[in-house]
């Protein structure tokens, strides 16, 4: 398990791996004008081309009323062929909020994660083109969410409870709305003594077994995580996780629409 320390450094070597050399074409001018922009982009899209797109939209709160829980919806269901999803804060101690990838489900997921300080929020967008389309939009927090312990690690009875998952799917015109939360402390190994322990996998299948969507949570998703995101499709359809000490866990669903 990697300790508090060992995690601040890697995540600072990173960075210093990652810092920006001054004129480099291939990084668009941040609409954000972010300090961290040109880190991020190494970190996470250097991979494929960049553009910034008013088509992959950051719904969010201008200020953060709960830096434990701040809720989010990123839609990018206007450009054709997603492949991925990244979700990031630039100046979050750990960046990296979540994937998704929607396979049989449009770009659209909502989730709540722990913001520290006021920070970007962005979302990547991976289209079949082999680009990546940016949107985001700043946060104002007064912060601290990330190095504070979750409720869960104080509470000796949780454990008996870890994975049990609530969801339920929602009818609408030409799709279903699946909402779900998991129990799970999702601490980010930031807090004193306390080490990582988050769901680092999530699947939705339909009956036949065949993937309809994948997140990929990180340590900032709050506590006890709640996700929204619309499927095609008909029929049940199941869910199961993982989390990274190899903790398995999963229900099984059948839209209203199917009794």
């Amino acid at each position: 398990m990697m300790s508090r320390g060992l995690r601040c450094f890697g995540f600072g070597l990173l960075l210093v791996m990652a810092m920006p050399v001054a004129g480099d074409a291939r990084i668009p001018a941040d609409p954000l004008d972010s300090a961290q922009w040109e880190t991020m982009y190494r970190l996470f899209l250097s991979d494929h081309p960049v553009v910034f797109d008013d088509e992959v939209k950051v719904l969010i709160a201008h200020t953060a009323e709960n830096s434990l829980e701040v809720p989010v919806m990123v839609d990018a269901s206007a450009l054709a062929g997603v492949k991925r999803v990244i979700v990031f804060a630039d100046f979050n101690p750990i960046a990296k909020i979540l994937e998704f990838e929607p396979l049989q489900a449009q770009a659209r997921i909502g989730f709540r994660f722990k913001v520290e300080q006021a920070t970007p929020v962005r979302a990547a967008v991976l289209t079949e083109e082999g680009r990546w389309h940016v949107g985001g939009n700043w946060l104002d927090a007064a912060g601290g969410g990330c190095t504070l312990p979750s409720v869960a690690s104080a509470d000796p009875v949780w454990t008996s409870r870890l994975g049990e998952i609530h969801a339920r799917l929602w009818p609408r015109k030409d799709h279903r709305r699946l909402k779900f939360s998991v129990l799970h402390p999702m601490d980010t190994g930031l807090a004193a003594g306390i080490p990582a322990f988050f769901i680092e996998s999530l699947e939705v299948r339909d009956s036949q077994g065949e993937p309809i969507a994948t997140i990929r949570p990180f340590e900032p998703i709050s506590e006890n995580p709640f996700f929204s995101v619309d499927i095609l499709g008909r029929g049940p359809v199941s869910l199961s996780g993982r989390d990274n000490n190899g903790n398995r866990f999963g229900t099984a669903l059948v839209s209203p629409a199917a009794h």
